[in-house]
């Protein structure tokens, strides 16, 4: 079984969030949600999603992944969170996923992994994306580094995390129930 870490901070984007755990799981990951430091937390547009756990009491060395949804100050919250950081350098230097959504590719540019590789994010953050080379395009992916533009392109991200993960097959297979525009 795959394993995904999908951590959650409070001002995080709902739509991104919600589609990313909802595809993911759907393709038969396990999809962990950890907040950043208590167990309900409340996303920019006032909705609020419950986390299985806090990040700081889970063991990332058997995930394949994290992902980062963006929003505002999601993605600020994140990117000033010390445990983000260690966790996404460690899963980047053990050659597992990071993954990034809207303006959270800036937390992956935080951590010191963009350097040289191709990424989007939302086009409000590209000023922001110094190492990488921006593109603007809804997903790229550049190795085990995948992003995206934001919440309206959510349904694509999702789905080409699916394909890096399980193949083009299971996001295939996914698909036929949802019928997304992938």
């Amino acid at each position: 079984m795959k394993k995904v870490l999908v951590p959650l901070a409070e001002g995080f984007e709902e739509i991104e969030a919600v589609t990313i755990i909802d595809i993911l799981r759907r393709a038969g990951a396990e999809v962990v949600v950890a907040s950043l430091n208590k167990e309900v937390v409340k996303g920019s547009h006032g909705i609020s999603i419950c986390s299985d756990n806090l990040l700081d009491r889970i063991d990332v060395e058997d995930f394949h992944m994290i992902v980062l949804p963006g929003g505002m100050p999601g993605m600020e919250n994140l990117r000033r969170s010390g445990e983000v950081i260690r966790v996404i350098q460690e899963l980047s230097g053990a050659k597992k996923f990071t993954a990034a959504v809207c303006a959270s590719p800036g937390v992956l540019e935080e951590a010191g992994i963009t350097a040289g590789k191709t990424v989007t994010s939302h086009p409000a953050h590209a000023k922001f994306m110094l190492k990488a080379d921006y593109t603007g395009n809804r997903v790229e992916v550049d190795g085990k580094m995948v992003t995206g533009q934001a919440a309206g392109s959510a349904m694509e991200f999702a789905f080409k995390l699916v394909e890096v993960l399980f193949g083009k097959m299971k996001a295939e297979e996914v698909n036929r129930s949802v019928l997304a525009a992938i």
